[in-house]
């Protein structure tokens, strides 16, 4: 019992350093220099940009992590975290958390294609369905670092699946993104990504 008592207490302490590594209003001070790209409040209005508002923190810091490393290679993002410490990565990834993402809409046209895949992926062509990992909205897993695609801009969506298709993104999880990717034609990959914008 005794020993029961202390794993918890730890376990309380890991997960409220996690949750409080971030400072929202810190965060949104160094955001400044994002604005241009993911918009004042992280809905970027630029479609080829990834919307950052509601997106995991988790997420968010990892990514951030791996632009500086070169895990994921972005040159006009190496230059933007290259003077980034730990700490700003992780106020930067609560301030967007914080921030409501707006909603998009998908297209009729798309829903036979997409939906199907999206929830029940292609068994003959061994293509999980996107929701094992993303959740029946789209929301993904903070935790297991899988990101919230719902309402997230289409053109950002098509450029990264394709991006895992054809390795030039691999920092995924055991090559799990790069795998279904492979298998995806163009016309699937723009349905997928005009559907997520309009999950929610």
């Amino acid at each position: 019992m005794k020993n029961l008592v202390i794993a918890l207490t730890l376990l309380v302490g890991i997960v409220g350093t996690v949750n409080a590594a971030g400072n929202v209003e810190a965060g949104k001070a160094k955001s400044a220099t994002c604005m241009a790209c993911h918009g004042t409040d992280g809905n970027a209005a630029i479609t080829i940009y990834p919307k950052l508002a509601g997106q995991h923190a988790d997420y968010i810091v990892k990514q951030l992590v791996e632009f500086k490393s070169g895990a994921r290679k972005n040159p006009i993002m190496a230059g933007m975290v290259a003077g980034l410490s730990l700490q700003d990565m992780e106020d930067l990834a609560a301030y967007f958390a914080s921030q409501q993402i707006t909603d998009g809409t998908a297209p009729e046209s798309v829903l036979d294609v997409a939906k199907n895949l999206y929830q029940g992926g292609d068994m003959e062509r061994n293509i999980a369905a996107c929701i094992a990992c993303h959740g029946p909205r789209g929301n993904g897993s903070g935790l297991a670092k899988f990101p919230k695609i719902a309402s997230q801009n289409a053109d950002y969506i098509a450029i990264q699946l394709k991006a895992f298709r054809s390795g030039e993104r691999a920092n995924d999880p055991s090559g799990m993104m790069g795998d279904n990717a492979k298998k995806l034609t163009d016309a699937e990959i723009d349905a997928l990504s005009k559907y997520l914008g309009g999950l929610h």
